[in-house]
């Protein structure tokens, strides 16, 4: 009985192809969505985990805006700062823009940052050709810089720009290293600056050339097994005595915590994405719903047949079960297909990794199959209990 009830059943959807195409699209493009939407969001979370990953992980940033009578932070309260248990050195973040003079041409307002040498240990992979800025050049204020991938093709039209030479508002600087343009670290400090940085000197240059005295921004880097929370507080207190305990003087971001609170953020939102493509899963479970009423008005005859010919009421309800489970299931499965082929397509034009998710594969499965159960049993009940006599009169 049950085998006839499948044959049956899928003989019914094959009799109805473009009504059944048309009734399961709601679950293909709800699963689809679903998949895809997992793939996707989970790709580019996992990418930008990992820039800030690489740039934050064991970090805290100091923003030092001060007071009316000290503005950032000296060279003494830098000292104290590197000097703590647990730090093993300090990165500032000093910008600005400046002219750049290079074989008679002028590039105008070219974003500036000044480094040092632990930032770019910290940042292994930043140089793609030539050196980086090293502790010598820092503490000698050489006049040397790193410059962008893209800011080499724009003044150099594709030559090598290693040991080369450019003006720096007025100074010349010789050219020692060129950074990556897919480097993690620089896609981050991009989106952190809002703008494109195409040259890196030694911060203390910078902080010469610019008139700079005392650094606003940094970033204090600790030791993988440093005590974080003992850390943040002899932080606290050196920053207090450098600005008299005057409220609002800096602000310190554990990058840690940062990070902490925005993989929650990120599964949020993940997780509303999915339940809006959830909907277009009900709105498909309604469509089902429709068509196996319709089909029990159209079979109404057959089921009185069935009925006056010993048939129980459990096998007619059994078979129009088995027609939304088949309804859904197939389009669960054609969903699943067109959703990581869309999943793949958007890994391609993105650049993320493809990470098919068998979790979202499972969730849109099992959700056109829990679609077929819930919609098709209120059609399958209904024809289950027609009358035979009131079902035959139609002959």
């Amino acid at each position: 009985m049950f085998r006839e009830s499948i044959i049956m059943s899928w003989k019914n959807i094959i009799h109805n192809k473009m009504r059944s195409f048309l009734t399961i699209l709601g679950i293909v493009i709800g699963v689809a969505a679903i998949i895809a939407l997992i793939t996707i969001v989970q790709g580019v979370i996992d990418k930008v985990n990992e820039q800030f990953d690489n740039l934050g992980a064991n970090t805290l940033m100091v923003q030092a805006t001060g007071t009316p009578l000290k503005s950032g932070l000296s060279e003494e309260d830098i000292e104290q700062l590197t000097n703590i248990d647990g730090i093993t050195g300090m990165g500032p973040n000093i910008s600005t823009k400046m002219d750049i003079w290079n074989d008679g041409i002028i590039e105008e307002d070219v974003t500036i940052q000044g480094k040092n040498d632990v930032y770019f240990k910290k940042n292994a992979g930043l140089i793609v050709k030539g050196r980086r800025i090293n502790v010598l050049d820092i503490e000698n204020k050489n006049k040397v810089c790193v410059i962008s991938t893209d800011f080499e093709k724009e003044l150099f039209l594709g030559e090598d720009s290693v040991g080369k030479r450019l003006d720096i508002n007025g100074v010349e600087y010789k050219i020692i290293g060129v950074q990556g343009e897919s480097d993690d670290a620089v896609a981050v400090t991009a989106m952190l600056s809002a703008d494109e940085v195409s040259i890196m000197v030694p911060y203390t240059n910078l902080m010469s050339i610019a008139g700079i005295k005392n650094i606003v921004s940094l970033e204090l880097y600790m030791k993988a097994s440093a005590d974080k929370q003992a850390v943040t507080s002899s932080v606290k207190n050196i920053l207090n005595a450098a600005f008299n305990y005057k409220d609002d003087s800096y602000t310190l971001i554990e990058m840690d915590s940062l990070l902490d609170v925005m993989k929650t953020t990120q599964n949020m939102m993940k997780g509303m994405l999915v339940g809006i493509a959830s909907i277009s899963l009900i709105v498909g479970g309604i469509g089902i719903m429709n068509m196996m009423l319709i089909s029990v008005t159209e079979r109404t005859t057959e089921i009185g047949l069935r009925k006056a010919l010993g048939a129980e009421p459990k096998s007619i309800q059994l078979q129009f079960m088995i027609e939304a489970i088949f309804l859904s299931v197939l389009g669960g499965i054609i969903g699943i297909i067109l959703g990581a082929l869309i999943s793949f397509a958007a890994s391609l034009a993105i650049g993320i990794e493809l990470l098919l998710s068998p979790s979202a594969v499972a969730l849109g499965f099992g959700f056109s199959a829990a679609v077929g159960i819930i919609f098709g049993s209120a059609p399958a009940r209904k024809a289950s209990r027609l009358n035979p006599i009131d079902a035959l009169r139609s002959i």
